[in-house]
């Protein structure tokens, strides 16, 4: 691995565990991993705000507006804002997406949940999503905390990975299994 990676994901995660700590102190966890998830969601549903966040031509000041302007819109709380701020002052706000993913890990981590992702062919309900978590949670003692998405090339039928646990129940993995079988024949 390069230096640089190294240093960002080093800093990335002493970032994350600092605004742990300094929100978990303040007792406003619950409302920093939320502007943390819409602040991420927002980097990854806005192709502006992605590119502005990497370009490096753009001022501190240009981003600190930014930043104030959302904050103000979102009503964060002053320390997430005064995080997010600091971030652009050191210029570490390339890492921000980063920073945060690893921060909504620890607070998951510290609630003793477990990350699952599940793939399925159809659109699930809420329901059945929940349903879904629920029965992963008995099977597996502990809270999950569950990424779902909707991937129409299985064709059929669900992909669940809890930890290194995977389960691929898809047609399209079935039909792989069938051609590999071919192949060898």
């Amino acid at each position: 691995m390069t230096k640089s990676k190294d240093f960002s994901i080093t800093s990335a995660s002493r970032y994350s565990l600092a605004l742990y700590e300094l929100a978990s102190e303040s007792n406003v966890l619950a409302e920093i991993e939320k502007q943390s998830l819409s602040i991420n969601n927002l980097i990854l549903s806005n192709k502006d705000f992605s590119n502005l966040i990497k370009d490096p031509t753009v001022s501190q000041e240009d981003l600190l507006k930014v930043i104030n302007k959302i904050s103000e819109n979102n009503k964060f709380e002053n320390l997430f804002k005064n995080f997010l701020s600091f971030l652009i002052q050191k210029r570490r706000f390339f890492f921000i997406e980063r920073i945060l993913k690893s921060f909504i890990e620890i607070c998951s981590k510290k609630r003793g949940e477990l990350k699952a992702e599940l793939t399925s062919a159809k659109k699930l309900s809420s329901e059945e999503i929940l349903k879904i978590t629920d029965e992963l949670s008995k099977n597996f003692s502990s809270k999950i905390k569950l990424n779902y998405k909707y991937d129409k090339s299985l064709i059929g039928g669900l992909v669940v990975q809890v930890g290194s646990t995977m389960v691929d129940n898809s047609i399209k993995n079935k039909l792989q299994q069938i051609e590999n079988r071919m192949i060898e024949a």
